[in-house]
């Protein structure tokens, strides 16, 4: 059974009957782990003739997207890590034309065409823009997957609509298919797909099935021989393996490593001497340890026994250390440099000395503004350290928050965090989409939709919410609804039933960020730090109190001169 993603390249580039190659073209195909947390890339550069500098522009793009795509987080999406890279060659490339003397002729600058496609897992992402082709082999037909970026002045005269570098601003198209075991994708320039018959194609693939590169020359001497005038360059993919796990082999994986007993104080699990038990469920064990080398405190995280056949916990499990050691911020916990062989299944983490923001609002049942801001405010830092990466914490809530002696807040728990880049891998492992705590999770989530940056909002406006008033927003509503009119019912509870001291304003910018619908709360974490400490210019004209509360004197002089207008109107017309 394969466990991997395997290919098969042919590529073929000749500069024809110009002078130069202003094609550019590769593949890099890494090794595991990058091999399933970014997979296989390919890419193909097409030159412009009207451009002496194109090739460098060909060569930049090519050269610097199959290094950089794989310098990306791991934990971003295919698409959020081509973009970023492609993004940078184009402003590279447009700053290169701007500096030189091609500057007032794009046409003459660093600009090139542009295909690439991304294989990972079990799916082909295309990222294009210009007039190279991609196709897809296909049932004995050439299905064309890219779009031509050509605008046709007549039939005879046409020129680029999209290239890279060609502007600022980069619109590049992008899509998504899946692969099948013996998928062929053929790259080719105009150079060749002009000159070249579909069936000629497909005939030199299959001919020479046994060596691609042969089919790529084969295919580049047939467009030369029908008189192509360009460059030309061709590229094969063959998809030989695709990745193929079922959930025993996965569970096996997983477990390769022994469950810890449980444990007592003084005992001794590779080289950490358990010191106390911090908190036992039946989902984990959580233990203050001794680092017998280093003489520092540290918590292990060890798995319950009673969970050891179930995949998916396991993978949540062993994933928080993967999260924890991918992400740099002080306020989120850090997980311990793994020194030792490991002899068991556990995690070991950072100690915080203090309490977690469930016992903090125990301890704090009605706290200045002031206090809450600054608790809020950290917590936003750490979320944002994860967004950054594109993962979602999706399980905010005031057990998974520590404060220490110092007053800094952590984010202590990852459990039920969604990392994009790893979405994109392919598994038999049942997901449950809702992982978080109920009374803190968002209404979106029990309508079976999938999260966002606004989700792990609405979790933090419930907490500010719960640290001023010791209730919750909509109650136990939320978790109850399980369609979009019990959603529209929920009812917000203003927190000026409990706290007159608080501005209107700032129960305006709560209610914003825990609103039932995703889309009319903050878009991001910034603004809805900003308007807990600025008023709201919206929410002030909207939630101004009536005249008589403002300013009871005015209120009823208006009143006494409105009367006076009346009883002088009544009596000039008797």
């Amino acid at each position: 059974m394969s466990t991997q993603l395997k290919i098969s390249v042919g590529q073929h580039s000749d500069k024809g009957r110009k002078a130069i190659n202003q094609d550019f073209y590769g593949a890099y195909l890494p090794q595991e782990p990058q091999l399933s947390t970014k997979g296989i890339a390919v890419a193909l550069a097409d030159g412009i003739s009207s451009s002496e500098v194109s090739q460098i522009a060909s060569q930049a793009a090519v050269v610097s997207f199959l290094e950089d795509y794989f310098c990306t987080s791991e934990t971003w999406s295919v698409k959020k890590s081509a973009q970023r890279v492609l993004m940078a060659i184009n402003s590279w490339l447009f700053s290169q034309t701007r500096q030189s003397q091609y500057r007032f002729e794009k046409d003459k600058g660093y600009v090139c065409t542009f295909s690439a496609m991304v294989l990972k897992s079990t799916t082909a992402h295309i990222f294009h823009l210009g007039d190279t082709r991609i196709y897809r082999l296909n049932d004995n037909t050439l299905e064309q997957l890219t779009d031509d970026h050509r605008l046709w002045i007549s039939q005879e005269k046409s020129y680029l609509s999209r290239a890279l570098g060609a502007n600022a601003q980069l619109e590049i198209d992008y899509k998504t298919l899946s692969m099948e075991r013996g998928d062929v994708f053929v790259f080719a320039t105009d150079g060749v797909y002009e000159y070249v018959k579909a069936a000629f194609m497909m005939n030199a693939i299959d001919e020479y099935d046994n060596d691609l590169d042969v089919a790529a020359k084969a295919i580049v001497d047939e467009a030369y021989a029908q008189g192509s005038t360009d460059n030309l360059t061709m590229q094969i993919v063959r998809v030989d393996t695709l990745p193929d796990h079922d959930a025993d082999e996965i569970l096996q994986q997983l477990t390769e490593l022994p469950f810890p007993p449980i444990l007592e104080a003084r005992a001794i699990l590779d080289g950490y001497k358990i010191l106390r038990e911090i908190h036992a469920s039946s989902r984990s064990h959580v233990y203050l340890a001794m680092d017998t080398e280093t003489n520092t405190q540290v918590v292990l995280k060890t798995p319950s026994i009673d969970l050891q056949g179930d995949p998916a916990y396991l993978e949540r499990f062993l994933m928080e250390e993967w999260i924890a050691r991918r992400i740099n911020s002080p306020h989120v916990l850090k997980p311990c440099e793994q020194t030792r062989k490991r002899n068991f299944l556990y995690i070991a983490t950072e100690y915080v000395e203090g309490q977690t923001l469930a016992q903090w609002m125990i301890d704090h049942p009605r706290p200045d503004l002031e206090t809450m801001r600054g608790i809020v405010e950290q917590i936003a830092k750490g979320l944002r350290a994860f967004h950054r990466l594109e993962m979602l914490h999706q399980d905010l809530r005031p057990n998974n928050i520590m404060i220490d002696n110092t007053g800094t807040v952590k984010i202590i728990d990852f459990g039920s965090t969604r990392v994009a880049g790893l979405l994109e891998i392919a598994t038999p492992i049942v997901q449950h989409n809702i992982l978080g705590t109920a009374q803190y999770t968002a209404p979106e989530y029990f309508l079976g939709e999938v999260g966002t940056v606004q989700s792990d909002l609405f979790s933090l406006g419930v907490i500010a919410y719960q640290m001023l008033t010791g209730r919750l927003p909509y109650g136990a509503q939320v978790a109850k609804i399980k369609n979009m009119a019990e959603l529209k019912k929920l009812q917000y509870d203003p927190i000026l039933e409990d706290r007159r001291d608080i501005p209107v304003w700032i129960d305006e910018a709560l209610r914003k960020a825990v609103h039932p619908n995703l889309y009319k709360r903050y878009e991001e974490l910034s603004e809805f730090e900003f308007d807990l400490r600025h008023p709201n210019k919206a929410f002030l004209q909207r939630t101004r109190p009536p005249l008589i509360e403002r300013n009871p004197v005015a209120f009823w002089k208006g009143i006494a001169f409105i009367l006076l207008i009346i009883i002088l109107i009544q009596y000039l017309y008797h």
